[in-house]
């Protein structure tokens, strides 16, 4: 244990920039999907057209790509 604290200031750092290489990844992965449906704009389907089917869809989507992120980082 450090003299300082019960929190190791390296493994902050270290969860903070994961925390954000993750998000970053994530949201490369939605901009992904978006460019590679040009027939479909996800957007306006959403929430003007309130798609409902689609919006699960995303929502699956969403947790899939972040339980590969989390399993990639976590190792």
């Amino acid at each position: 244990m450090n003299a300082t604290g019960l929190i190791d200031l390296k493994l902050v750092v270290a969860s903070l920039v994961y925390s954000g290489l993750g998000l970053v990844v994530f949201v490369v992965a939605f901009v992904l999907l978006d460019l590679l449906t040009p027939k479909v704009q996800v957007w306006k389907e959403i929430c003007e057209k309130q798609n409902m089917a689609l919006a699960i869809f995303l929502g699956a989507v969403a947790i899939g790509i972040a339980l590969i992120i989390a399993s990639a980082i976590h190792g």
